[in-house]
């Protein structure tokens, strides 16, 4: 090997245990998984695409790795990535994000599940997996599959367990919204703002009555020294507009803090207020209104509770609909064993390593390009310190 980098990846990932038989051993363990991050951060998608990218790129690859026994084939990607331990893999993975994760007071850290829509025998049912994403550090946090017939709530609060939380502030979609995931975030020392929806019926239809009479009771002019009805709660207000290619959208967002009304206040740990969002659409001459309801234990702070609920849009805009479209995830077909959870792992890395260099200004695709044509580029995207 001539010229050996340092690769910062590799240093967080030499500890991986090997699944394989000694006998079967043909390629050292990092040498496959370099290759494999590589072939996407290149914009690569399958386990063909791997072995074709390794041989594409062998003598680049031969002054950095070891290649003992040459090129692995797809077969031997593909029954690595079966066999990994994907507990054992997402360890490696939540040391390396760490090491990258920089402080910042209440980090908004989103929880969202995502199909892999075809990652699936014809028996099988569609696998989902859920991913924490750290919006102020662009970063995937980690990552687990959801069990086999089960659904998002089994497997958030062990992903709770695993992150390092203490001062961000946790968003889930109304699937997390649960008793349980809430006394989860507060002992990881951190808030929660979850969304409310028909699976709390009549948690929603309280919070929802609520914040809507306040809303028109606040609304109501009053003379001059007149006395506020008991019914009108104190509501801290925040208005925000977005023009983008016809299309106007106003966000208005509440807060109260006011919880003497709600019977079931105690049995959601660390609640000390509730939130509403109304975002008015306005294209092509037609206007349509959206009301969404949250639980949270913010204090009173509109502005915290405004960033929060912005700030959870992110795992869609920011990381599945990249997944999809730069990834390719909603194609893949790696199902046998661990295959698909641990692909899942490895394209988020790649994102994460994407995300983090700073010095194109391009989008993830833009990126994945450069670094299919630049070695220097794919290098400087490894981390690499020579």
């Amino acid at each position: 090997m001539q010229n050996h980098p340092k690769l910062s990846l590799i240093e967080h990932f030499k500890d991986l245990p090997d699944p394989r038989v000694n006998r079967t051993k043909h390629h050292d363990l990092i040498d496959l998984l370099v290759i494999a991050v590589c072939t996407l951060l290149c914009a690569g998608e399958s386990f063909n695409d791997m072995e074709d990218f390794g041989h594409a790129k062998r003598d680049w690859f031969k002054t950095f790795l070891t290649l003992r026994n040459g090129i692995p084939s797809h077969d031997t990607f593909n029954r690595l990535f079966a066999a990994l331990d994907p507990k054992q893999f997402l360890d490696c993975f939540l040391r390396w994000t760490q090491s990258l994760r920089q402080a910042v007071p209440q980090e908004i850290v989103a929880l969202d599940g995502k199909a892999l829509r075809r990652a699936l025998n014809a028996d099988q049912s569609v696998k989902y997996v859920v991913s924490a994403w750290a919006e102020s550090n662009g970063l995937v946090l980690g990552q687990l599959k959801v069990a086999d017939k089960s659904n998002e709530i089994t497997a958030l609060p062990e992903l709770l367990r695993v992150l390092e939380l203490a001062g961000c502030i946790v968003t889930t979609d109304a699937m997390g919204c649960q008793k349980t995931i809430a006394r989860e975030i507060l002992d990881a020392d951190a808030d929660y703002v979850l969304a409310l929806k028909g699976n709390h019926e009549t948690v929603h239809q309280e919070v929802k009555t609520f914040l809507d009479d306040a809303l028109v009771e606040a609304a109501k002019p009053r003379p001059v020294g007149a006395q506020r009805s008991p019914a009108a709660a104190p509501l801290a207000r925040l208005e925000t507009v977005e023009k983008d290619h016809g299309r106007l959208e106003t966000r208005r967002y509440y807060q109260s803090a006011a919880l003497d009304w709600f019977a079931d206040r105690a049995k959601w740990a660390g609640l000390r207020s509730v939130g509403m969002v109304e975002a008015i659409r306005e294209f092509g001459g037609k206007r349509t209104v959206e009301r969404r309801y949250y639980l949270s234990s913010l204090p009173l702070d509109v502005a915290t509770f405004a960033r929060a609920v912005r700030g959870h849009w992110g795992v869609e805009n920011k990381l599945h609909w990249v997944l999809d479209v730069c990834f390719r995830e909603d194609q893949s077909r790696a199902r046998a064993g661990y295959a698909a959870e641990n692909l899942a792992t490895l394209r988020r890395l790649a994102l994460n390593l994407l995300k983090r260099e700073k010095t194109k200004k391009r989008g993830t695709k833009g990126k994945q390009l450069n670094a299919s044509w630049d070695h220097a580029y794919l290098l400087r995207l490894l981390g690499v310190t020579i």
